[in-house]
């Protein structure tokens, strides 16, 4: 079974976030990229599939150079070969054009994508992914299993949870939950070496239509200030409530 885990290269929750330009461009400067966190839940399925089923997995990136260190630690994690699309990716289906193409030319069985990425959060390349390459699609993931090229998966959807039966080939949207999160792996010290070796491929891109263009960035509202009332003070607490916040 040959496994293509879909990686984001995303800035980590902690980072303080700026925007240059009159505010139209992401501010890098001082920035920690990380793999997008529904991506490595994604990878960690991957590499059970690889310790139990023998599966090879492959990482692929649409990115410049600076996203490598984000695959070199995919494949620390266990990926057999890493591809890097060569290209910046302005929008989701920019992005998807780029993968469909990777899949198209490698026999993948199995796409797994995270159902989001933790900075645009458009949560639309992995079902076009899917359209362009004709594969069966789950999204919002939860778990998975896989016997020959039959599949069972579990995703989320209001309300619960709903059961499905399909067949390979197939992408996921996968999501917390496809792995625990205690399960997530870390790179060891082999391999971390061991992934200085392993392939990194660079490809260029094919030609796709940017559809969508971000026009300006803005942050959120700063919070007011808290106001703080004794605890035996009820009765303001009342009155602010109800006059000021006019919650009740």
């Amino acid at each position: 079974m040959k496994i293509l885990v879909c990686i984001s290269h995303v800035p980590d929750t902690t980072s303080k976030i700026n925007f240059t330009n009159n505010d139209s461009e992401f501010d890098t400067n001082g920035v920690q990229f990380v793999i997008n966190p529904n991506d490595e839940f994604g990878l960690t399925r991957a590499i059970w599939f690889q310790e139990q089923q023998g599966a090879t997995v492959t990482v692929v990136n649409v990115g410049g150079p600076e996203t490598e260190p984000t695959l070199r630690k995919a494949l620390a994690i266990g990926a057999n070969d890493a591809i890097r699309i060569n290209a910046t990716p302005t929008d989701g289906f920019f992005v998807a054009k780029q993968l469909a193409e990777v899949i198209k030319n490698g026999g993948y069985d199995v796409v797994l994508a995270g159902k989001e990425s933790l900075d645009y959060n458009g949560g639309m390349v992995p079902g076009m992914v899917a359209a362009l390459s004709n594969f069966n699609f789950v999204n919002s993931c939860t778990e998975l299993t896989i016997d020959g090229t039959n599949v069972k998966a579990v995703r989320e959807i209001d309300g619960g949870k709903e059961n499905i039966s399909t067949t390979l080939p197939l992408i996921i949207g996968g999501q917390k939950g496809l792995v625990e999160e205690k399960d997530l792996k870390i790179p060891n010290m082999r391999g971390i070496m061991t992934a200085r070796t392993k392939p990194l491929t660079v490809v260029e891109p094919v030609a796709a239509d940017t559809n969508t263009k971000a026009v300006k960035y803005e942050k959120p509202a700063a919070k007011s200030a808290v106001k703080l009332i004794a605890a035996d003070n009820i009765d303001e607490l009342i009155n602010l409530l109800h006059n000021e916040a006019k919650v009740i």
